[in-house]
């Protein structure tokens, strides 16, 4: 830990942070880091002290009074809605006596998207922002703190502070340049590319597909996909993590960062995806149906999301967490991390091993799963 005395307070959420001062931090790449998003998680009742994430923003001031950095950090009471699983770990803690919740998260509630968890305005505010999460956490005797799915460039000062490095695997889309889809469709091999029509021309049968954002979002197109949205949280999750006022209030506030994906059967949609729009990337969140139509998920949470990319400009699309089957469609797997404060000496130890092993397996299985890639090859 930096025995540096430094300067940080504990916000009373993110709604008491001015969207300004948050917002020069947050930056205007990722709209899951922004003060909307992350203050809409609190409005709407989805992420707060009665949902497990008490949102708890860690701050260090500048010179000037104003945030230098923010972690956007929550006490956790459980492991839901991380997509980084530490269950065994909490296990294994209370097995030998411990309370392992609550723990400091430091992360977007429900979203296995990577990007900065230490939303700095002073770059130098880095060392400072992570002493003040272990701060937090040592003085409140919480058990460990996690910072999750952390932007490749922010792993390093995780790392020279001490904390543990955990390496996972998600799929991408990387944009090369395509003109349209049958250009993206090219550098596949044949047979790949000839699954892929085919997919295509029967997920659509009988079907229209609209691409909605901004002024176009009405809310008609929430209750549709509120529909589809409990149905997929129902099955995968026991319930839904976002409430219905979360859709509506984004819609409200960041409608221009949204893209919704239906299908739709004679006027009436069936099936949704929701998207996100960053500077350089789309970000497919939750889809969901009520009429089960086979290959109409990838059409809309991959191919219509490729489609949408390319015409952007955008250079990659996002899926979130798992899933080998985007492989086939296109999506490469590229390396997630994790950072992990342990204080407890032998729980720390106990959990670096495990690390060690799992890194291992998880190298592996990238590189296993790159050369599965549907990509032609040369030679």
């Amino acid at each position: 830990m930096n025995s540096q005395p430094i300067t940080a307070r504990i916000a009373e959420g993110v709604q008491s942070v001015p969207a300004a001062d948050w917002d020069a931090c947050a930056g205007p790449d990722n709209p899951f880091l922004s003060h909307a998003f992350l203050s809409i998680l609190e409005k709407s009742g989805s992420a707060n002290a009665q949902t497990g994430w008490q949102p708890l923003p860690v701050i260090v001031d500048g010179p000037d009074g104003k945030p230098a950095g923010i972690a956007p950090a929550y006490a956790k009471g459980h492991s839901q809605g991380e997509y980084v699983f530490d269950h065994a770990w909490a296990d294994a803690w209370e097995r030998a006596g411990g309370d392992y919740y609550p723990k400091l998260q430091v992360a977007v509630p429900f979203t296995p998207v990577p990007g900065p968890r230490l939303l700095l305005r002073e770059r130098d505010s880095a060392p400072a922002l992570i002493a003040a999460l272990e701060a937090v956490t040592d003085n409140n005797g919480l058990s460990s703190a996690h910072a999750t799915f952390i932007a490749p460039d922010q792993v390093g000062a995780f790392r020279d502070a001490g904390w543990l490095i955990r390496r996972g695997n998600q799929f991408h889309w990387a944009n090369d340049g395509y003109s349209c889809f049958d250009d993206f469709l090219g550098a596949l091999a044949s047979r790949k590319r000839k699954a892929i029509r085919k997919e295509r021309a029967r997920a659509v049968e009988g079907l229209t597909i609209r691409h909605l954002t901004g002024t176009a979002i009405t809310e008609a197109h929430w209750d549709a996909f509120w529909q589809f949205y409990q149905d997929t949280g129902a099955r995968k999750w026991g319930r839904p993590y976002l409430t219905r006022p979360f859709f509506s209030m984004l819609g409200e506030a960041m409608a221009d960062k949204v893209l919704l994906l239906f299908a739709e059967r004679d006027g009436a949609p069936i099936a949704g995806a929701l998207n996100l729009i960053g500077a350089d990337a789309l970000y497919g969140r939750y889809w969901g149906c009520i009429e089960d139509v086979p290959f109409l998920h990838f059409e809309l949470c991959y191919y219509q999301a490729i489609d949408a990319a390319i015409e952007r400009g955008l250079a990659r699309v996002e899926a979130g967490a798992q899933g080998e089957h985007k492989l086939a469609r296109g999506y490469v797997p590229v390396p997630t991390w994790s950072a992990h404060y342990i204080p407890d000496p032998g729980f720390r130890r106990a959990v670096a091993d495990y690390l060690v092993r799992e890194r291992e397996a998880v190298e592996q299985e990238q590189d296993y799963l790159g050369e599965l890639a549907p990509f032609k090859r040369s030679g």
